[in-house]
This record gives structure tokens, sequence and C-alpha cells, in this order.
């Protein structure tokens, strides 16, 4: 079987090539990155390195692996018409520059008649409708009806943390990803047209919406906590869970995050905490290098509406529970001053400019006079 995947970074490399292996499958990335597709080609693969930080390290070398310059729009389109599965892993702000090659590739495939999943591994929510947005004005009207009945545009749920390459594991190997090795790939089912695909890992689910909320608002949104609060104190995330002071700020909204997790969706609280248990365990990983610096950057994005923190903070409300440890871990991503960071510098500069309580209204999207803007303001 054939696998074409849009982004050989990290969770490309780290994640996505590793379950498609397992599964048997030809691996064919498509990235911008000349000497990676270069490196690929020639070597035929590259290793993958599995940290716990409890067990034993694992070390895989993924093989059956081939990769085409995203540029080479004929090569990738021919891959697209003849793969059995298509993964994407390039995040929605490539989107556009992304959607062409698709659309193309679907024209293409029309004319084999043949359904295939594309499964948009993105971490964002209604990838597939900003995804469906782009392509439909690309496609013509038979190719638009190919892609409602055969084309499944899947959304999925990346749960497995692979951070920046260090320098020195670029040194070692500039190949080597190293990842933690957390397994699930859960998936909206009701979106395939092709048919469950035989991928290691991967969880079809019926309820996939709630699998995206407890991501994002307890896992993600967790992630996040640790880093602002942590920052400026601390180079890892690791780090920031073992001091006290950040955790004891922490949990209070992960607690918040279950209760409200658990009246909208239905989860047993009892499964939920087990859940925020082992993801404080894996945030502990002190093999895997995660840094504050990427956790925490792009703080404007993670302060949109329906992002992390105040998607999460919506989300109690909405459930009658009082966001008031969000709201701190709020104000403390509002206080992100990283210099490196151009969207931090960008987001001082404009609470500079227009003051604290213009930003939350109109980047945030806080309702004026709110209980939410009310408690962000008020919080220490």
């Amino acid at each position: 079987m054939q696998a074409l995947v849009f982004g050989a970074g990290n969770i490309g490399r780290g994640f996505l090539g590793q379950l498609l292996w397992e599964g048997s499958y030809e691996i064919t990335f498509v990235d911008i990155d000349q000497p990676l597709v270069t490196a690929l080609n020639d070597r035929k693969g590259y290793p993958l390195r599995l940290v716990d930080g409890q067990g034993p390290t694992q070390n895989i070398q993924i093989d059956r692996v081939s990769a085409i310059d995203a540029r080479n729009t004929e090569g990738v389109c021919s891959a697209f018409s003849r793969s059995d599965l298509v993964l994407t892993s390039v995040g929605v702000s490539a989107f556009d520059k992304l959607a062409p090659v698709i659309a193309a590739g679907i024209m293409q495939r029309r004319q084999t008649d043949v359904p295939v999943d594309i499964l948009l591994c993105e971490n964002q929510w209604r990838a597939s409708e900003m995804m469906l947005e782009l392509l439909l004005p690309r496609l013509s009207g038979d190719e638009r009806n190919f892609l409602e009945t055969s084309v499944g545009l899947v959304e999925v749920v990346v749960g497995r943390m692979v951070p920046r390459p260090s320098k020195a594991v670029l040194a070692e190997d500039p190949l080597l990803v190293v990842a933690e090795p957390y397994h699930l790939l859960p998936c909206a089912k009701e979106m395939f047209r092709a048919g469950i695909p035989p991928v290691s890992g991967l969880e079809a689910e019926d309820n996939f919406d709630a699998y995206v909320a407890r991501k994002l608002y307890l896992q993600v949104a967790g992630h996040a906590a640790f880093a602002y609060l942590g920052y400026p104190g601390h180079e890892f995330i690791w780090q920031c869970v073992e001091d006290s002071t950040v955790l004891n700020q922490v949990e209070p909204a992960l607690d918040e995050a279950e209760r409200a997790l658990a009246a909208k969706f239905g989860f047993k609280l009892d499964d939920l905490r087990e859940f925020t248990a082992e993801m404080l365990q894996r945030y502990r990983n002190e093999a895997l290098g995660d840094t504050v610096e990427r956790v925490a950057q792009d703080p404007m994005r993670k302060l949109r509406p329906e992002d992390r923190l105040i998607g999460a903070a919506n989300m109690c409300l909405e459930c009658g529970i009082t966001p008031i440890a969000f709201a701190r871990i709020i104000r403390s991503a509002l206080r992100y001053d990283n210099p490196h960071d151009a969207a931090a510098v960008t987001m001082q500069r404009r609470i500079e400019e227009q003051g604290m309580l213009d930003f939350l209204r109109s980047h945030c999207k806080i309702a004026p006079n709110s209980e939410l803007e009310r408690l962000i303001l008020t919080s220490e």
C-alpha cells in the first residue's frame, strides 16, 4: 500500500511515519525542504528514537521511504493519484499553499474514480471545513461531486509530543527524530470515504468532537499553562511540572476543564482524571527535552477565541463552572514577552498601544463587561 504524507517534519516523521510503517505502507513524504527531501531519498528511511523517561529507549529504523519536493507539482499529483491514503502535517497556516496541490491531485484522481481519504493531522478543530473552503473554488462541478462523494477530509487528533530536534540530536544525525512513545491516533469515523485504513494506532471514533475537546482543552491547554506560568524561570516543560508553585496553579485549571468536559460531552470524571494523571507523567519526560519556548511560541494564536485557553475558559462558563484558574493562565499568556518570539513581540506592542481591555475584546473576542473579561483583568 502507498501513503502520501504532506510534511516531513516532527509529526510527519516522528509520528505518522511510524504508524504507517507499522501498517506496512510504502511512505512518500512531500516537503519544501530540498536537503531533507534529498537525504530521505538517498537513505530511503530515517531513524526514530522513542523516549518515555522511565523505560528503555527504543530505536526504530523507518524504511520504505521516499520523498518529493513540494514544488514538483506534477510528481506530487502523480503520487496523489496512486496513493491508497493521504495525510497532511503542515500546519493550517500552510493550507492556502497546500490546497492548490491537493485540488490538482483530486482532478487527476477523478480520472481513476478511486476514492481516497485525506487525514488532516493538524491539531485544528474544523480543519476539514478550512480545507474544503479552499478546495471548492479550484474545482469544477464534476470534480466537486467527486470531492463530496469520494474524498474524505478526515479530522484527526495528534496526541504524540515531538519537540524540535536539539543541536545534539542534529549533530548525531540530521534525520534523527526523538519523540515520546504515545501511539494513539483518534479520528472522525463518519468522515471516511474509502474505508478505515489499516494504520497502526488509528482509532475511528463516533463522538469525535469530544476527543478533540479533550485534547485541546485539557492536554494542549495544560501544556500551554505550564509554559506560560513557568516562563521565564524554566527552560524545559518537565522543570515547570516539578515546580510546585507552577503545578499548584495548573492543577485547578485542569480540574475546571475536567468538570466542564464531563458536563458537556459525557466523559466520566474518573476517566478524565486518569487521563490527566497520565498526561502529567508524560510532561515530566525529561528525556524528551521539550522546551518552554517551543510550547509557549506564538501566543497570539494560542489566545484566539476557540483555541486552548480562551476556548477552555468559555467551555467552563458554558457549563456553569467559573474559570478562575484559567483566567490566571490567560493573564500569564498575555504577559509572555519572549524577545525571540515574533508573535510575542507583536502582542506586547499591541497591548501597549491599544490597552489590555481592547486587545481582549478585539483579538480574543471576549465580550465587553463579561464575567471572563472581569476574571482576566482581576487575576493576579
